[in-house]
């Protein structure tokens, strides 16, 4: 069964789109219980039942923002990089991301931590893809990040942890809903919307990750389970996000989410 996404939110004014281009999701399988150390009261890990026993995920989701605009504002003359780092979660039942944090290679970086209390910082990052060459190639290099991948002959038959295609595609290429810790504490919330990805198998030849390393989910001799690219997709961000307070009920906040859940 080919996997459909999820029906498109009425646009409103003061939400905002963008193009995510050379988008790449490099996941790693952790444990679930060092990953669950690292999340709030009243979030869990999503388990899967890998060949190896039951684990937990994080991605590190890297991609060049493009024309990033508020829908009442003409679009931002901005393109640079950009990597959130992310887990597989359950909040109340429902099933989304929390977002560790996010890495953005511009001076913007300042307004959704400064004001928004958002846990962006400011990196170098870059981000090269060859999608026409034999094999494609995706190449990742920044400040405590690498990754180069290719695209081998043949797609798996079968992600390790997932019953199916339309499993792996709504768990690590579809979630809607993510949280974050704010800067200045509590919880914050947002959604996104884009329609499904097509997205082609690669395999990474090296990868590294600071933040999953310091985070004590990854070691450098960790392997990618795996890299799921794209060459373009759209995204619309559903702003402003939300404060969840102490009971979970949500209420609205000020600023703007990242371009990407």
């Amino acid at each position: 069964m080919t996997f459909s996404g999820t029906p498109r939110p009425r646009l409103r004014w003061h939400h905002a789109e963008t193009e995510l281009d050379d988008f790449a999701i490099v996941s790693y399988r952790v444990s679930a219980e060092a990953l669950g150390r690292l999340l709030p009261a009243g979030f869990a890990p999503m388990e899967f039942a890998f060949d190896g026993g039951a684990a937990a995920m994080v991605s590190a989701v890297a991609f060049r923002d493009r024309d990033f605009h508020f829908r009442f504002c003409p679009p931002a003359a901005i393109s640079c990089g950009q990597i959130n780092y992310r887990a597989y979660v359950t909040a109340g039942g429902e099933p989304g991301v929390w977002f560790f944090g996010t890495s953005l290679d511009h001076p913007v970086v300042a307004v959704p931590r400064l004001l928004w209390g958002m846990p962006w910082r400011r990196e170098r990052i870059r981000i090269t893809a060859d999608w026409d060459a034999a094999p494609a190639r995706w190449r990742l290099d920044g400040d405590g990040v690498s990754c180069a991948a290719a695209e081998p002959a043949a797609p798996p038959e079968r992600l390790d942890g997932f019953t199916g295609e339309s499993h792996w595609m709504a768990v690590l290429t579809h979630p809607t809903l993510g949280w974050y810790r704010r800067r200045g504490g509590g919880v914050g919330t947002y959604s996104i919307w884009h329609p499904p990805m097509r997205p082609r198998h690669l395999t990474a030849e090296s990868a590294r990750f600071r933040v999953f390393e310091e985070l004590g989910l990854t070691t450098p001799e960790s392997r990618p389970h795996s890299v799921l690219a794209q060459e373009s997709i759209h995204f619309d961000i559903h702003t402003p996000p939300r404060r969840m307070r102490a009971n979970g009920a949500l209420r609205r906040g000020s600023g703007p989410p990242s371009g990407e859940v």
